[in-house]
């Protein structure tokens, strides 16, 4: 049985890009992980049915939600709720690594 999803999760993305993965996919949860290279972004989007968890595990990203943004290093957790606009974006020279966890998935 696996229980650090993430250990296989290496990504080194180059300066500008997001590489990605999902860890779980379950009837209830999609959990996938993002590596941010330097300058790259996950393009703010919203879920219109399903809460949006971003968890912060290396580096720092700025996120942004709805009309607000913040940094938040790791380790780090953020809120997104159904319907609210939020993405990230990596200011930094160091890749950054977050997971984004999506409940219920939609159309559940």
């Amino acid at each position: 049985m696996e229980f650090d999803l993430l250990s296989e999760f290496d990504a080194v993305p180059d300066v500008g890009a997001v590489d990605s993965g999902e860890l779980a996919v379950t009837d209830d949860v999609l959990v996938k992980a993002f590596a941010l290279g330097p300058e790259a972004s996950i393009e703010p989007h919203e879920h219109t049915d399903a809460t949006n968890v971003f968890h912060v595990l290396r580096g720092t990203v700025r996120v942004e939600r709805d009309d607000e943004t913040a940094t938040v290093s790791a380790p780090g957790v953020v809120l997104n709720e159904r319907g609210q606009l939020h993405g990230a974006h990596n200011d930094t020279d160091e890749v950054a690594v977050l997971t984004a966890s999506l409940c219920p998935l939609p159309g559940q």
